[in-house]
């Protein structure tokens, strides 16, 4: 009798368990971001006051934007949110996500050396600086990695017409690493980059590098977030997500954006409603 309670009692206790875990697991999303969100601090600020209004987890796995879309197009995650307009908008397309909506948005810069070599400093055409920067071979130091930054610079290049990979090594340099590491090494050489402007105002090791170029519209840097489509990938929590997107591109979720600040300037201006 004792052994068959015993037996019971734990068959019951590890029932519980399950449930309590199911529970759990339902309870919490993955967030397949990009990393400028992430590295500025951005989520540090919102997800608690998420998870405090519906006591919903989110964890985020923060990489670049083209890895982050592999992630998501895998089912590995509940949201995607990056920085890549087209390529979501792709996803979306290609039966990968359910919806994108704009979310936030902030702009590009293009800092280098305070020294100038390339002499771009105060112009407002990021295209012309990057000829002026190829005309004098400056170094230059590029995320490499398909990230949305990257997407970014790349299709600036196009724009000058420089088959850019042809100097690949050369005074063009590519990285393969993320914004911070990236910055780190122009700061290193004294190279030009594109970076965020979040990433930029949180990053510490500015060394000699200077904001060079900004203000140009093609510089627009778009942030949007798109629930990843259950059809797709049964194991998509699609209510808890979808309440994740919901609170961000609701009142709370925007106003909690614009608050955001680092040293007293704004990283992101919230438009999903505009």
């Amino acid at each position: 009798m004792n052994r068959f309670l015993s037996r019971t009692t734990m068959m019951l206790m590890t029932m519980l368990a399950m449930i309590s875990h199911s529970a759990i697991a339902e309870n919490a999303i993955i967030v397949q971001s990009t990393t400028s969100t992430a590295n500025s601090g951005l989520y540090d600020a919102l997800l608690p006051q998420f998870t405090e209004r519906t006591g919903i987890v989110v964890n985020v796995v923060a990489v670049g934007t083209g890895q982050a879309i592999k992630n998501a197009m895998n089912g590995d995650g509940d949201v995607l949110l990056v920085h890549a307009k087209p390529a979501e908008e792709k996803f979306v397309a290609d039966g990968y996500g359910v919806k994108r909506f704009d979310l936030m948005y902030n702009d590009f810069i293009i800092v280098g050396p305070s020294t100038d070599p390339a002499q771009i400093a105060g112009g407002k055409d990021a295209v012309i600086a990057l000829k002026k920067i190829a005309d004098k071979k400056s170094l230059f130091v590029s995320r490499g990695d398909n990230s949305g930054t990257h997407k970014k610079e790349s299709a600036l290049w196009r724009a000058t017409s420089i088959n850019i990979t042809q100097h690949s090594g050369t005074w063009y340099r590519e990285t393969g690493s993320g914004m911070g590491a990236t910055l780190n090494s122009a700061a290193g050489m004294g190279a030009y980059t594109l970076t965020d402007r979040a990433t930029w105002i949180s990053f510490k090791n500015k060394g000699n590098l200077a904001i060079l170029i900004e203000g140009d519209k093609e510089l627009f840097n778009q942030y949007g977030v798109t629930l990843i489509n259950p059809e797709k990938h049964s194991r998509v929590k699609v209510k808890a997500g979808q309440a994740f997107i919901d609170w961000l591109t609701g009142p709370e979720g925007q106003k909690a954006i614009d608050d955001y600040q680092l040293g007293g300037q704004q990283l992101f201006f919230a438009n999903a409603r505009k």
